[in-house]
C-alpha cells in the first residue's frame, strides 16, 4: 500500500464538514501518479486542502530514500508538475508543512493585496520583502480614509502600508486600524498583524481584541506574535482562544505565497485542439527509434496543426538557389544530420543573394555528418521555446520558455504534465520570469500569447496521440503579434 491508496480511501470516505479538511503528506516514492492526481484533485474539489513534502529529489536524497524504503526518487520537475496539476501545495520542511497547514485553518484572501499592521518596523519590512518577492502586493494606503485613520493614532505613526502604530500603540488603536482595513480600504484583501511585547505594558488586551476582531472580520486576519519568550503566557492565552500563532513573519509569508500561487486542480476533461491522429500514427508507426528526419518532423508538425516556417530539404546547389528564388530572399540555411546544428556552425541566417547561397551550401555540406541542407524562410520575432519529454511513470512533461540560446543560459522554463489545458498553457506563459519580454518591453513587439498557448496545447496533443515520442524541441519558434511559427524542430522516438 502506498500514498496513492491512502488518498483513494480518504477521497472515497470524505464528507466535507465532518472529515478532517487538511491532509498533510510525506512522500518518498510516487508509483501511481495518475491515481494520486485523480484522488488529490477530487479531495480538493470537495473542499479539502492538501500539502505535501516529496523527498528524494536530489541524487543523494534518492540514494537515502532507496536505502531506507527501497523507493526510487522520481524526477523533481515531474513531481512539481504533478502537484501543480492536482492543486497540492508542495513544501520542503516540516516547519513549512506545519505553517501551510496552520494557514489552511484560516480563511484565505480573495486576492493578493495585503495590509501589514505592526508596531515594529523591522519585521514589517522583512514581511513586505517576502510577500512582494512571492508575487503578493502591499498596496499603498492613502486618501481621506487614510488621513482619518491617522488622526486616531499617535504622532509619528504611518498608515502608508505597512501600517506602523509604534511601540506605544495599544489595543484600541489596533481596533481602529482593523476596522479601517475592513470597511474603508477597498485595495486590501487581508491583514497581517505583527505584535510582540515592547516591554512597556501587558499585551494580553491586544491579543484579546485581535481574537474578537478575527471572529467578525470579513477579510482574513493573520496573527504574527513573535515574542514567544517575553510574552509566552499571553501567547498561550491567545492559543487557548482556539487561535494559531505564526511566530516568524518570513516563514509565514513564504507559506502564504505558496498557497496563493498554487492553482486549483485542472479539469482533466478540458477540450483538446483538433489534430490529424491518423496521419500522426502513420508517421510514428513507420519510424525507427531515434531522431526523425526533417520530412517526418514536418509531417508530424503539420498533422498536429503546429504552425511552422516553410522549409525544404535540398541536396544540391541548384535546388538551394531555386528555393530562394521561389520563396524570396533572405533565407536561412541549416545542416541536416548533426543534432546540435549551432554547435558545429551549421546555421546561417539572413542569406541575401545567390552567390552566398552557393558558397554557404558548399561549406555546410563539408560539416561532418551532414547529408543535406534545410532551406527556410527568414522571419523575424522574439525567440520562444516549446518542448516535451517523457518521464518514466509520469507520462510526458510539456515545457515552454524564452527560446534560442536563452533557454540554456537562463533556464527560465515552465512545466506542466500532459495533457495541457488552455488555462495551464496560459499560466505557463505568465509564470515565466521572462514574461515581460514576451509581452513586449520598451517598445519591442511582443509575442501573441494566445497563439503561443495554442502551440503549447498542440504539442501536448501530439505527444498524447504519439506517446512513443520520447522528447521533442521546437527551438526556436519566432513570435510576434501575428504569428508564432516553429523555425527549428527535432523529435526523438523511442518505442
Amino acid at each position: 500500500m502506498g500514498v496513492e491508496e491512502v488518498l483513494a480511501y480518504l477521497d472515497t470516505t470524505y464528507e466535507h464538514g465532518v472529515s478532517a479538511p487538511v491532509k498533510l503528506l510525506y512522500i518518498e516514492n510516487i508509483d501511481k501518479p495518475e491515481m494520486l492526481l485523480k484522488h488529490a484533485s477530487s479531495l480538493i474539489r470537495k473542499g479539502a486542502k492538501i500539502a505535501a513534502i516529496k523527498s528524494g529529489g536530489s541524487e543523494a536524497g534518492s540514494r537515502a530514500a532507496s536505502s531506507h524504503t527501497g523507493a526510487l526518487a522520481s524526477s523533481d520537475v515531474a513531481v512539481d508538475a504533478l502537484f501543480n496539476k492536482a492543486g497540492i501545495v508542495r513544501c520542503h520542511s516540516r516547519e513549512e508543512l506545519a505553517t501551510v497547514a496552520a494557514l489552511f485553518m484560516h480563511p484565505l484572501p480573495a486576492g493578493k493585496r495585503i495590509a501589514i499592521i505592526t508596531h515594529a518596523g523591522g519585521p514589517a519590512v522583512m514581511l513586505t520583502d517576502t510577500l512582494s518577492n512571492g508575487g503578493m502586493e502591499i498596496p499603498a494606503i492613502e486618501g481621506a480614509a487614510a488621513n482619518a485613520l491617522m488622526e486616531k493614532l499617535y504622532p509619528g505613526s504611518s498608515v502608508a502600508n505597512p501600517i506602523d502604530f509604534l511601540a506605544t500603540g495599544n489595543a484600541e488603536q489596533l481596533g481602529h486600524i482593523i476596522d479601517a482595513c475592513n470597511n474603508d480600504f477597498d485595495t486590501i484583501d487581508a491583514m497581517v498583524v505583527i505584535f510582540g511585547s515592547p516591554g512597556l505594558f501587558p499585551v494580553l488586551p491586544v491579543y484579546q481584541l485581535l481574537n474578537e476582531k478575527m471572529k467578525n472580520s470579513h477579510k482574513p486576519i493573520y496573527p504574527v506574535l513573535p515574542s514567544i519568550i517575553n510574552a509566552q503566557e499571553d501567547i498561550a492565552q491567545f492559543i487557548k482562544m482556539n487561535r494559531i500563532n505564526f511566530p516568524d513573519e518570513v516563514i509565514f509569508g513564504q507559506a502564504l505565497c505558496k498557497i496563493m500561487n498554487t492553482t486549483p486542480p485542472v479539469d482533466a476533461t478540458c477540450e483538446r485542439p483538433k489534430i490529424d491522429i491518423t496521419a500522426i500514427r502513420r508517421v510514428v508507426d513507420n519510424a525507427p527509434n531515434g531522431y526523425l528526419g526533417p520530412e517526418e518532423v514536418f509531417a508530424l508538425l503539420d498533422a498536429a496543426g503546429i504552425d511552422r516556417v516553410f522549409e525544404e530539404v535540398v541536396k544540391n546547389e541548384e535546388d538551394a538557389v531555386s528555393f530562394a528564388e521561389k520563396n524570396g530572399y533572405p533565407v536561412v540555411m541549416k545542416v541536416v544530420g548533426p543534432v546540435h546544428k549551432s554547435d558545429v556552425g551549421g546555421v546561417v541566417l539572413n542569406v541575401k543573394d545567390e552567390n552566398s547561397i552557393r558558397s554557404e551550401f558548399k561549406r555546410l555540406m563539408g560539416i561532418k555528418d551532414t547529408y543535406a541542407v534545410l532551406m527556410g524562410q527568414m522571419l523575424s520575432g522574439t525567440e520562444v521555446f516549446i518542448g516535451a519529454k517523457r518521464e518514466d511513470n509520469f507520462g510526458h512533461l510539456v515545457l515552454a520558455g524564452l527560446g534560442g540560446i536563452f533557454i540554456e543560459v537562463f533556464k527560465d522554463v515552465s512545466t506542466v504534465l500532459a495533457p495541457t489545458c488552455p488555462t495551464e498553457a496560459e499560466s505557463m506563459i505568465r509564470r515565466l520570469k521572462s514574461h515581460p519580454i514576451i509581452k513586449g518591453i520598451r517598445g519591442q513587439e511582443g509575442v501573441n500569447e494566445k497563439l503561443f498557448a495554442e502551440q503549447i496545447m498542440r504539442v501536448s496533443a501530439l505527444i498524447e496521440a504519439a506517446p512513443e515520442i520520447f522528447e521533442m524541441d521546437l527551438n526556436p519558434l519566432l513570435g510576434n503579434n501575428t504569428y508564432v511559427k516553429a523555425v527549428d524542430a527535432r523529435i526523438r522516438v523511442e518505442k
